[in-house]
């Protein structure tokens, strides 16, 4: 049977549904920052990203036209105040495009393998290509700029050895000292105080250009989550007489002017939080000592809480685009019989 005569599955609707919504804000985003940048270096690494993200959306749309796909509403020229100040400095955008490549590859790599149609696949192959090839592009920006913070160093191992006691498991036991952090810990935590120092930043810049209170104090209490789990995380590894590095504090201009929509504020902070989440959860599954797994637990439901409360301000004020979704049966069949009274 030929490809385009094949159905699309539940999982390529939600992953090309997904990818359009997530590009179409990034083009919001991005081309505000691009009329921003007054540094050449980090500009070419943010005209990239813009390229990437028209041309992903511009191929989705054109596969939505294909499938008879309706397609999302996502974002336009209505969510972005192109004449407005710049909200970003030139060094934090660079941060900013960096994480978002890092998020991006994840997602593609997950797309790609819950596609199953050849012309599917291959577009999310070139998506995350595309996308790897900016992550080196804005690594290499990061170093030229003297802006890329490493992961702790640690001295490599000598020799190799098995676990011969349960005590390494533990880390709740106030009788018990905790074990030295081993290498694949100590990456996460690092990691997510790096995440967690983004999210910081973005939600500051949002509630200070915000009109709505509701969205001022969400974003508010975006930043105060934010900054506790960092602290959390840095403070862990400073316990284990490791030194965590940390980003500049510089990111955010004095700009109060209207920005982005709140519509696109609340859904970049959902996505914030969904990624928080799945970090949290691929921490715990790594991390070896049990305080750490029960720390991204519980910090993992905060994050959870936060996101809900976000989805009810968004349902409010209709910013909530709903994902496309089975048939609802028995709604067809009540609906019937009350036609056929």
């Amino acid at each position: 049977m030929p490809e385009q005569n094949i159905e699309l599955t539940s999982t390529e609707i939600a992953s090309l549904w997904t990818s359009y919504m997530n590009n179409t804000m990034s083009k919001c985003v991005l081309g505000h920052m691009s009329r921003n940048i007054t540094d050449q270096t980090i500009g070419k690494a943010i005209d990239n990203a813009l390229v990437i993200s028209v041309k992903e959306v511009e191929k989705l749309e054109q596969i939505f036209q294909e499938e008879n796909f309706a397609q999302p509403y996502g974002f336009s020229e209505k969510d972005v105040n192109l004449g407005a100040p710049a909200l970003f400095t030139d060094t934090f955008s660079l941060q900013y495009i960096n994480h978002m490549a890092k998020a991006g590859m994840l997602a593609y790599s997950g797309f790609t393998a819950m596609s199953f149609r050849e012309d599917i696949i291959q577009h999310f192959t070139v998506s995350l290509s595309e996308t790897a090839k900016l992550y080196s592009l804005t690594n290499d920006a990061l170093k030229e700029k003297g802006m890329l913070v490493r992961s702790p160093y640690i001295i490599p191992p000598t020799d190799k050895d098995y676990i011969d006691s349960n005590s390494y498991l533990s880390g709740l036991n106030l009788f018990h000292k905790k074990r030295p952090l081993n290498a694949i810990e100590i990456s996460h935590l690092f990691m997510n105080t790096q995440t967690n120092n983004i999210g910081y930043k973005i939600s500051l810049a949002f509630g200070q250009t915000s009109d709505d209170k509701d969205v001022q104090d969400y974003m508010m209490r975006g930043k105060e989550i934010s900054q506790k789990h960092v602290k959390i995380f840095a403070d862990t590894l400073i316990d284990g007489n490791i030194q965590s590095p940390m980003s500049s504090d510089i990111g955010i201009t004095e700009s109060t002017n209207k920005t982005f929509s709140d519509k696109l504020m609340m859904f970049h902070m959902a996505l914030l939080s969904a990624s928080g989440i799945g970090n949290y959860a691929t921490a715990a599954g790594a991390s070896q000592r049990s305080d750490l797994a029960v720390n991204y637990e519980r910090l993992s439901f905060e994050i959870a809480q936060y996101a809900k409360e976000g989805a009810n301000i968004m349902i409010k004020n209709s910013w909530l685009e709903q994902p496309p979704a089975t048939a609802d049966r028995e709604n067809l069949i009540r609906n019937k019989k009350s036609e056929q009274g």
